[in-house]
């Protein structure tokens, strides 16, 4: 009788190593700060219209990355993109301290 592996033996990864997936993390960490900013600042300024507001620039920014990268969370993040996320991120930070 031949017994058959229930495991696949190729290179078949998810993974595309550790290094992408701290990037990976670092990113839809940034993306989900930068999303909660945006919807701070709208809160801020308009009241809970502009939470709503937020919420819809919140949305479109995450659709916008998806259309430049190809997927919200690609498997080989450009550190071009990670850099520009997090001055994105702190900017959106910088601005709702400022508001408040």
């Amino acid at each position: 009788m031949i017994q058959q592996s229930s495991r696949p033996t190729g290179g078949n990864r998810v993974s595309a190593g550790t290094a992408s997936d701290v990037k990976t993390f670092i990113a839809a960490a940034l993306l989900t700060f930068a999303a909660g900013m945006l919807v701070l600042i709208g809160y801020i300024m308009a009241g809970g219209f502009g939470g709503f507001l937020g919420i819809i620039g919140a949305v479109w920014s995450v659709f916008w990355w998806k259309g430049v990268h190809g997927k919200v969370f690609p498997r080989d993040l450009p550190g071009k993109s990670m850099a520009g996320l997090a001055v994105t991120a702190a900017i959106l930070l910088g601005l709702a301290y400022a508001m408040s």
